[in-house]
């Protein structure tokens, strides 16, 4: 019988290996999620602490990189939301100014950041894994829960939308990845 410090510091070197191989990308793809590059390294910390706090569990699983993907796009989604409420707050506060709308920005809408910023959550995290990380139809699905047609849907509808912010030629760079 393995003693029970044995188990625990090769589930540790495990996770240690899995934190060291995958650490930087779930940190981009944080950042380009929430689009806060200061926030992103903190919000793929607390989802790798959520990982290790469930890692015998996701160690023995057959995507555990998947798993941790979706723990990342769920935080953001919590962190987008929260934001969201906190600007609804403030403009409720200031509400007796008068409210005009202002033309967009286009200076700003041709920078990705912004124009991905704009789109739903669905289609962001969809556009991002697919084209910004390059996975696959499939590994997209597994990240964010959803079946693969939905995948394929807000892929494309978050394209078409970023094409109608950016332009066909700044999409069409986006889209140059391959893909699996």
């Amino acid at each position: 019988m393995v003693p029970v410090q044995e188990i625990h510091a090769g589930a540790a070197v495990e996770f240690h290996t899995f934190f060291e191989r995958h650490h930087a990308e779930l940190s981009r793809l944080a950042c380009m999620l929430i689009g806060e590059p200061d926030d992103a390294d903190d919000l793929a910390a607390d989802a790798l602490v959520a990982v290790w706090d469930r890692w015998d569990r996701v160690r023995g699983s057959d995507h555990p990189l998947a798993y941790a993907r979706g723990i990342v796009a769920n935080m953001a989604r919590t962190r987008i939301r929260a934001a969201v409420r906190e600007r609804r707050r403030v403009a409720l506060f200031w509400s007796n100014r008068s409210e005009e709308v202002e033309a967009p920005d286009v200076a700003a809408v041709l920078d990705v950041r912004t124009a991905l910023a704009r789109l739903p959550f669905r289609k962001r995290a969809c556009v991002v894994l697919r084209h910004a990380l390059d996975l696959s139809e499939k590994d997209t699905a597994l990240a964010l829960g959803i079946s693969v047609g939905t995948v394929k849907s807000q892929t494309s509808k978050g394209m078409a939308e970023l094409q109608r912010l950016l332009g066909p030629r700044v999409v069409g760079e986006l889209a140059g990845g391959r893909h699996r």
